[in-house]
């Protein structure tokens, strides 16, 4: 075995760890993947015979590069962030048992929304440390801070990411109310699309370049938005979003929409659609083609 193939084999030991940080950090499967690539060129360049922790010296690495990732894309960010929906992972409504463990790992759309309004910073501590376990003195040398302040970005973040929609344990009870959200809009009945609706739901519609993205708050409000997603729903199948109850409408076999609700207390207190025809080719959805 060459040194290349020792240090391939290596890293890929760890792809799966290294792509949830970088999904978590970046909210987009696409620059994930180009973090892992950059990381994998760094690996292959550097020298790291004393290297006695190749994971954490990878996270670091590819930790490094979200940050850049992240402190690039606000200078040139021309979306509103309050209508931008993260790149959501979506799997067929009954996965592989194989895949539970990957399912009970995900964390939801409406997190990710949240954590899209950190600094940089304030990102990368809370990811490293709340959902990794990354200690602060490993965190600081990446943001240029000390430990106790790589502590407070991460404090700072954990009160905002609080406000983040929690969805209801168990995908059958979420699915039942994202199936009465779908019966209601097909039929055209706005109380009972008022009634499986929080009061104070949010709907956020990223269209991209297909047209202006929208926000709307409120559940008349959205359920007189729900006529235009009644327009997809005999295409609408059933799907798992970020370990949640979800739906993909699909025409002609391309995939138009990602509707991904989030069910607490038996009503839907968020929705996040992705209607972004550039971003949607690139996803690997499924009933699509």
């Amino acid at each position: 075995m060459t040194e290349h193939d020792f240090l391939a084999e290596r890293f890929e030991a760890h792809r799966e760890h290294l792509r949830a940080v970088a999904y978590r950090m970046l909210g987009s499967l696409t620059d994930a993947d180009d973090a892992l690539q950059e990381a994998w060129l760094r690996l292959a360049r550097a020298d790291t015979s004393e290297v006695a922790n190749l994971g954490g010296w990878l996270t670091t690495v590819v930790s490094r590069v979200c940050l850049d990732t992240l402190r690039s894309r606000r200078t040139r960010r021309e979306e509103p962030l309050d209508t931008h929906v993260p790149d959501p992972i979506v799997a067929p409504a009954h996965p592989d048992p194989a895949e539970d463990v990957v399912l009970a790992d995900s964390v939801g759309l409406a997190l990710l929304v949240v954590l899209e309004t950190l600094t940089p910073a304030e990102r990368l501590a809370f990811v490293l440390h709340d959902m990794f376990g990354v200690p602060f003195d490993q965190i600081a040398p990446v943001v240029g801070r000390t430990p106790a302040t790589a502590m407070q970005l991460a404090s700072r973040a954990r009160r905002r990411v609080r406000g983040a929609a929690q969805p209801d344990a168990g995908l059958p009870a979420q699915r039942e109310v994202v199936d009465a959200f779908l019966a209601a809009a097909r039929a055209g009945d706005f109380d009972a699309l008022v009634a499986v609706l929080d009061p104070d739901v949010v709907l956020r519609a990223d269209l991209g370049t297909a047209g202006p993205s929208r926000l709307v708050r409120g559940a008349k409000e959205v359920a007189g938005q729900a006529i235009l997603f009644s327009q997809d729903g005999p295409f609408a199948h059933p799907v798992v979003i970020n370990g949640a109850a979800g739906l993909v409408s699909v025409s002609d076999g391309r995939a138009i929409a990602v509707f991904s609700p989030t069910v607490r207390g038996g009503r839907i207190v968020e929705i996040n659609i992705l209607a972004a025809p550039e971003r949607l080719d690139r996803l690997d959805l499924p009933g699509s083609n």
